[in-house]
């Protein structure tokens, strides 16, 4: 049964992907990433290939703290290789035996590579000499402890990358270090990366369509032709542009489970709306999430060109990069020294929205353009306060530093089996993209990489 807050379902006589009208059209950017304006677009790039090897990116977790020793919680930092981080959850929580919400992480990473990472599984009245030796070929226990806490999204200090570009030849490590130097010294531009638009950058035009309630737009650009992306599952796209979703969805493989769910709801006659949300909740945040980053990358990129995502303006709500805790900027702070200062020094930075109900808001004419956004977007106040009866209060929103250090930056140029490499060493704060460092260093001509798992 429906619930007050959801759509009511909509009648259907022709296929879905034919009913799908002009107003299914969000006006939310096309490409959240490709038209960005690169901080360092004077400078000659690299060029190059990311990740022909797992081992050619490497990350690892810099965790927020130790763990204590005690408590119910069995820390284990693990590494893995070419499994997705939603892989690696329900392998351990297959292993100690429980459910996949006893298991934490702070955060996800990359399936094509090597990384390493802190995970948590609850496990009252036992420590991991409870338990025996996970075996698993992707996956290596390095060390295990206990701790008192679940570990959450966001809780770790950064990340660090070790990641070899191919294709290229090893004296462009001039070239590398020359960018890398500008982006120690100013900060990255702190865009969302590709990872979080999907394999056809078009999650968040899903999420738009969505809480719009334009249900059978939203299933036509989940599941249905792209011209932008012809050659992706094109046979089961176009089997259900003709409304054969039996056959869609044998066509589609295992690994596009969203689009299979909603195929096989609409075989057994769910309505659009019933179709979308038999999908994961987490992939539809997910897809809100992507609508959120679409706008903040957009507004960011307006301030890369006109050279304020650096410098704090009347209107701003600044971010404290010490803890995290963020101000509203006033024309009282702006007419003190020390408050330029605090700016070039690295302490306190110009935030962007992620859109949502309960978002601090800017003011003045920062908050007129933010808004603007919104609308842009095709979404309203209303839109946003959906997003939270549908979702749950974590889709409240909140805001987005603008720019982010890069810190420990090296440069190495080499040869092995395979070839020249650039190797580029940097550490990154918690939700800030390896891969829009190296946009930067590269100048690459399409996405660097395929999309993490929300897809």
């Amino acid at each position: 049964m429906l619930t007050p807050s959801e759509p009511p379902g909509e009648s259907l006589d022709q296929p879905l992907a034919q009913q799908t009208s002009q107003r299914a059209s969000p006006g939310v950017f096309g490409d959240p990433i490709g038209t960005m304006p690169m901080l360092t677009a004077g400078m000659p790039g690299i060029g190059g290939r990311l990740k022909e090897r797992e081992e050619d990116f490497i990350v690892e977790e810099i965790p927020a703290y130790p763990p204590s020793g005690e408590g119910e919680h069995v820390y284990l930092f693990v590494e893995k290789r070419g499994l997705s981080t939603s892989q690696l959850v329900h392998a351990i929580a297959r292993h100690f035996g429980v459910q996949r919400g006893a298991v934490g992480y702070a955060g996800m990473k990359d399936k094509q590579a090597v990384t390493r990472q802190v995970i948590s599984v609850h496990t009252p009245g036992k420590t991991f000499n409870d338990f025996p030796e996970l075996v698993n070929e992707k996956v290596t226990v390095l060390r295990a402890d206990m701790h008192a806490n679940k570990l959450r999204l966001g809780h770790l200090r950064g990340n660090r990358f070790s990641i070899r570009v191919r294709g290229v030849r090893m004296a462009d490590v001039l070239k590398a270090q020359r960018v890398l130097a500008v982006l120690a010294a100013r900060g990255i531009p702190n865009l969302v990366g590709e990872q979080r638009f999907g394999v056809r950058l078009n999650n968040h035009v899903v999420g738009a369509l969505y809480l719009r309630a334009e249900s059978v737009a939203a299933l036509s650009a989940l599941l249905g032709p792209d011209a932008a992306f012809p050659e992706r599952n094109a046979e089961a796209r176009a089997l259900y542009a003709q409304g054969d979703y039996t056959r869609s969805l044998d066509a589609y493989p295992p690994s596009c489970r969203h689009e299979r769910v909603a195929l096989r709801a609409l075989e057994t006659g769910s309505n659009p709306d019933r179709a979308l949300r038999a999908i994961d909740v987490e992939q539809r945040r997910f897809w809100f999430s992507a609508l959120q980053s679409a706008i903040f990358n957009h507004l960011l990129a307006a301030r890369v060109i006109d050279g304020t995502f650096e410098r704090l303006v009347e209107g701003d709500v600044a971010y404290k990069h010490e803890n995290g805790a963020m101000f509203a900027v006033g024309a009282d702070e702006l007419g003190t020294p020390e408050f330029a200062s605090r700016a070039q020094r690295f302490e306190i930075s110009p935030t962007g929205p992620l859109w949502g109900a309960g978002m601090m808001r800017a003011s003045g004419a920062i908050d007129e353009r933010e808004v603007a956004a919104l609308a842009d977007a095709g979404m309203t106040q209303e839109h946003l306060k959906r997003a939270m009866k549908w979702l749950g209060d974590s889709m409240s929103g909140g805001r987005r530093a603008m720019r982010a250090a890069v810190s420990f930056p090296s440069v190495e140029g080499g040869i092995d089996e395979h070839g020249d490499y650039v190797r580029c060493d940097f550490e990154l704060p918690p939700g800030s993209y390896a891969t829009v460092v190296m946009r930067e260093i590269m100048k690459p001509s399409a996405a660097l990489l395929e999309p993490a798992e929300h897809e």
